[in-house]
C-alpha cells in the first residue's frame, strides 16, 4: 500500500529544445520578470510615480542584472565560500544552480541606487515604488523550487508532507527501487515541510497582498521600502524554522538559527529604522513662510 504522503517526482526540465533543456525554474524567472513589468507599468500611471510606463522596461534591464551578478555572488561567499576557494570558475557556474536571495537584493540596491542618481529621483522614492513589485516574484521563484525538488523542508508528519526522493538519497526522483519503498510505506519518515510552498505564500502572496495594500495611498519617502524589508526579513525568519537547513552550513549561530535567518536580521533591523525616520520625518512640522 502507498504511504499517506504527496510523492514529489517533477521532472524539473520544463521542455526541451535542440537537446538543450529548459528548466522550470528558469521559466519562473521569467515569470518573475513579466509580472515585475505588467505591475510597475500600472503602478507607473500614478502621478506619484518615480518611473514613466516607459522607464520600468529600462529599470528592468538594470535590475535583472543586480539580481543574477549579486544572487550568484551572495550564493557564492554566504552558502559556499569553501568551495569558491577550492574552485573559483564556480562563481560563473550558473547552471550548477545557487542564487541568494540576500545578495540579489544587494544587487537591485545598486541598481537602484544608480538608477535613481541618473534621473534625480531619489533612492528612497524608487525604493518605495520598486517594493510592491518584487513579492509575486518571489512567490514564482519559490514555486521553481518546489517543481525542482530542492530547498525542502525539515521533516514532518502533518498529511500535508512531501516525500523528496532527492532528499533520501541523491539521484532518488527518478530510482525505481527508492519509489517501490513509497509504494510500500517504508519511507513515511522522510516526509517533509514543503517549505517552498510556505516561502511563496508568505514573502510572495501575503507580502505583496501587505504593499500593495500600504502603497496604494502616498507614504512617507522610505515607508513602503522599510516595510518591505521588514515584512519579508519577518516571513523568512518564521519559514526558516520548517526549512531544512543548507547541508554545509548547518545551524550557524546559537544551536537553532539558520544562514537565511542571520541573513534576514539586518534587513528587519533597517526595515524598522526606515519606518521610525519615515514616520519622524512625516510628524515633523514644516516651517512657516
Amino acid at each position: 500500500m502507498a504511504g499517506g504522503y504527496y510523492y514529489h517526482q517533477i521532472d524539473p526540465i520544463a521542455f526541451s529544445v535542440g537537446g538543450f533543456g529548459v528548466y522550470w525554474y528558469s521559466l519562473m524567472y521569467l515569470v518573475a520578470f513579466g509580472l515585475f513589468w505588467l505591475l510597475g507599468r500600472y503602478r507607473a500611471q500614478r502621478p506619484d510615480a518615480p518611473l514613466s510606463p516607459d522607464q520600468v522596461g529600462d529599470f528592468l534591464f538594470w535590475g535583472v542584472l543586480g539580481v543574477v551578478i549579486g544572487g550568484r555572488l551572495g550564493y557564492v561567499l554566504f552558502y559556499a565560500f569553501s568551495d569558491l576557494l577550492a574552485d573559483p570558475l564556480l562563481l560563473l557556474r550558473l547552471r550548477d544552480g545557487g542564487m541568494s536571495f540576500h545578495g540579489g537584493l544587494v544587487g537591485v540596491l545598486v541598481a537602484m541606487w544608480w538608477y535613481s542618481r541618473r534621473l534625480g529621483c531619489g533612492f528612497l522614492r524608487m525604493a518605495d515604488f520598486i517594493a510592491p513589485l518584487v513579492p509575486l516574484g518571489l512567490a514564482a521563484g519559490r514555486l521553481g523550487n518546489f517543481i525542482g525538488g530542492e530547498l525542502w523542508g525539515r521533516t514532518s508528519d502533518g498529511p500535508w508532507a512531501v516525500i523528496f526522493p532527492d532528499a533520501v538519497e541523491r539521484g532518488g526522483r527518478w530510482s525505481e527501487a527508492l519509489y517501490q519503498q513509497y509504494l510500500a510505506g517504508a519511507l513515511d519518515e522522510h516526509a517533509r515541510h514543503p517549505s517552498q510552498l510556505y516561502q511563496a505564500g508568505l514573502e510572495g502572496v501575503a507580502l505583496f497582498a501587505l504593499l500593495w495594500w500600504f502603497s496604494a495611498r502616498p507614504r512617507p519617502a522610505g515607508a513602503v521600502g522599510g516595510l518591505f524589508l521588514v515584512g519579508y526579513g519577518g516571513f523568512r525568519f518564521i519559514a526558516e524554522f520548517f526549512r531544512e537547513p543548507d547541508a554545509q552550513l548547518g545551524f550557524v549561530a546559537l544551536d537553532w538559527m539558520s544562514m537565511g535567518q542571520l541573513l534576514s536580521l539586518p534587513m528587519i533591523i533597517a526595515g524598522m529604522v526606515l519606518l521610525l525616520v519615515s514616520r519622524r520625518k512625516a510628524a515633523a512640522p514644516r516651517p512657516t513662510r
